[in-house]
């Protein structure tokens, strides 16, 4: 059933999203998964540990938040296998943990405001990027903006879908936490490089497969696209994709340059911090909002691209 219940997710998450009501009433389960590593993260990350106690500790509390997922998860499941139609319940939860509609919402909202003004965009890219906003131009927001939807196809998107087929509910939940810790925990400043560690790597393996098959499935969208290059997107995620300090991150990013003539990357501020990061593509990179709206329809292409795919996989299941 998990093979069959994939496609109808991503049409119905596509189509209606996670609602701004449920949202308000009872959170989001990326908000709950949160919750927990940051509880665990205050009293077990402290500055009296020497760093292999904290990176045991990281263990410790991601071994810990788990295990937590993989309980209810595996129970919700257990109680839907009893129920006639149990498995459509599942497929309505597995959409929570899916961000195809509210990916492309959120960038879209960069593109609206930059027509308005600078600050607007700047205002709108914050919600979606963790470097410093106020000391983007218009260019730099543009490229905030497509190089997050990139990404996010891959780990909000393609990722999630993968362990939902191979795994079901349980699989898609597991993969959400883990990527939510190393959202949370997994960076290489003093206070989370050693206790994000166990993080960061465990996000690393299981992304990596998906990166590179959104590499694949953003190839083949640009043939669906207006304007974009299957050749450029395969050719420069080949090349581009292992200049990322990321095993991962570079091959949608890539793929996003090349198809669509951009150049990604490059220097960008966190913290206040210059942080001299790689280009990927050699194309423009003085981007505006008609870019993001462009590299908006690549990504609505990839999405349907990848529901054939998830759609042709069940029927071969159900036919077999």
């Amino acid at each position: 059933m998990d093979v069959l219940i994939a496609p109808l997710a991503l049409l119905v998450e596509r189509r209606f999203g996670y609602s701004d009501r449920l949202t308000a009433s009872i959170g989001h389960p990326v908000m709950w998964f949160g919750a927990l590593i940051g509880f665990l993260e205050t009293r077990l990350n402290t500055e009296t540990r020497s760093p292999a106690q904290r990176k045991l500790a990281g263990v410790v509390a991601l071994i810990l938040v788990l295990l937590a997922v993989l309980i209810v998860s595996v129970g919700i499941r257990t109680v839907l296998s009893w129920l006639p139609f149990g498995w459509i319940v599942e497929m309505l939860l597995a959409t929570s943990l899916l961000a195809q509609k509210e990916l492309g919402r959120a960038v879209g909202a960069v593109a609206q405001a930059m027509r308005q003004s600078l600050a607007a965009g700047r205002e709108a890219v914050s919600h979606i990027v963790g470097r410093d906003p106020e000391v983007l131009d218009e260019a730099g927001v543009a490229r905030a903006a497509v190089e997050t939807l990139a990404e996010s196809t891959s780990d909000g998107v393609v990722a999630p879908w993968f362990f939902l087929v191979l795994f079901g509910l349980p699989g898609i939940a597991l993969y959400k936490a883990v990527n939510t810790a190393d959202s949370m925990i997994g960076h290489l400043n003093a206070r989370y490089r050693d206790y994000g560690w166990a993080a960061a790597r465990l996000d690393d393996v299981l992304n990596w497969i998906p990166a590179r098959l959104s590499a694949v499935l953003i190839t083949a969208a640009c043939f669906l696209t207006p304007n974009a290059s299957p050749s450029s997107a395969w050719a420069t995620a080949r090349c581009d994709a292992r200049k990322h300090d990321s095993p991962n991150a570079g091959w949608p990013e890539a793929a996003f340059a090349g198809a669509l003539g951009f150049k990604l990357g490059g220097p960008r501020a966190y913290d206040g911090e210059v942080v001299d990061l790689p280009a990927f593509g050699a194309g423009r990179a003085e981007l505006n909002a008609a870019d993001i709206e462009r590299a908006l329809g690549l990504y609505r292409q990839t999405l349907n691209v990848l529901l054939a795919l998830s759609t042709f996989v069940a029927v071969i299941v159900l036919v077999s």
